[in-house]
């Protein structure tokens, strides 16, 4: 493994007004001493726009005049190839991506726009950075998911099982990113490493997400449905948890090696990033009810159970996820730590601050 120290180093990072771009871009201007960061986000309206803006203005508030951040979407070619010429990245974390299992069945345009042509730029851009005696990208870090997966029945999902029957449209365009980072690295001697998150949450996160949509009905009085009749169990990650496992992967790039034909072996890896502990969706309900309650947000004489509706599974949905993160804890030391617990209630404390 190659070390990457982040000091002076320009780092892009595509959906940067995103939940864990956001948490990201804070935590490398909080940490790293002399960087410069770019962030392009096109800031879509597939969730409120509100809490997109409400991040940027975090990082700007943290930012002094290291962060730059372009309005901007990765499919289009010619703004992707512009910042890589105008900016120079050493190296590139692309978090852009239309996410959710459930909206890739109701609008399949907007994965293969995002998640198959954006990130064919970012490759490409890639592969073109050391041009005319440029400087190469060092390091590309991608977004990839543990939706890719799909059914299978062997529990905890290691990176070495197979993952070739998606569930989901989504799930088959994060499985192709691992296939065309798998095919740059190959040709072009590009150190790629691709992450598998596992049901990522925490405060100002995303509305589609089941903890943020179920306190948004909650509030409103209406009912939640919980699928498969509460018999699926979610390897929650706490925002926190994921941004440290990125951070710490973006300065360890796979190694460059040629092998016996004279040819690169492909600087390629892939890892979990998951809590370990799938927790069953009915005592995630439970401990987010309690977290509510303590925080304000809901009235103690809430009546849940008049509000809770049990259903069967949704198409593109798995009954449960369970990462394996030994190799994330054999090449970098870590493995995410906060419970899930704690994670509700700082998500209840910003909720009532944000909204009440």
């Amino acid at each position: 493994m190659k070390k990457i120290n982040l000091e002076n180093k320009t780092i892009l990072v595509t959906g940067a007004t995103g939940f864990i771009g956001a948490n990201l871009v804070l935590k490398l201007l909080h940490d790293v001493s002399c960087i410069n960061i770019v962030g392009i986000d096109n800031m879509n309206d597939y969730y409120d726009v509100g809490i997109k803006e409400w991040r940027l203005e975090e990082i700007k508030t943290e930012a002094e005049n290291n962060f730059t951040f372009i309005k901007g979407d990765i499919a289009d070619k010619e703004v992707v190839d512009k910042i890589f010429s105008q900016y120079h990245p050493d190296i590139v974390v692309n978090l852009a991506a239309q996410a959710g299992v459930r909206y890739s069945i109701t609008n399949p345009d907007a994965y293969i726009r995002s998640n198959l042509i954006g990130f064919y730029n970012i490759l490409e851009a890639c592969r073109h950075s050391g041009d005319d005696n440029g400087k190469k990208v060092e390091h590309l870090v991608y977004a990839s998911s543990s939706s890719v997966y799909g059914g299978n029945k062997k529990v905890p999902f290691s990176t070495d099982d197979k993952v070739d029957n998606p569930v989901s449209l989504y799930a088959a365009t994060k499985k192709s990113n691992e296939l065309m980072a798998h095919a740059y690295s190959k040709l072009y001697n590009i150190p790629s490493t691709g992450l598998r998150f596992f049901t990522v949450y925490g405060p100002a996160g995303r509305p589609d997400m089941a903890y943020f949509g179920f306190t948004n009905k909650l509030l409103k009085g209406e009912t939640i449905k919980i699928f498969n009749y509460g018999n699926c169990k979610r390897d929650f990650t706490y925002i926190d948890d994921i941004v440290e496992g990125i951070y710490r992967v973006m300065q360890g790039a796979p190694d460059q090696k040629n092998g016996e034909d004279g040819l690169p072996i492909p600087p390629y890896a892939v890892y979990n990033i998951g809590g370990g502990r799938p927790e069953n969706l009915l005592d995630f309900v439970d401990i987010l009810q309690q977290e509510l309650l303590n925080a304000g947000v809901l009235p103690k004489d809430y009546d849940f159970e008049a509000h809770k509706e049990l259903v069967p599974m949704q198409p593109g949905d798995v009954p449960v996820t369970y990462a394996d993160t030994t190799a994330l804890e054999r090449d970098y030391g870590y493995r995410p730590s906060v419970d899930l617990r704690t994670g509700l209630r700082n998500f209840a404390e910003w909720y009532k601050e944000f909204y009440m």
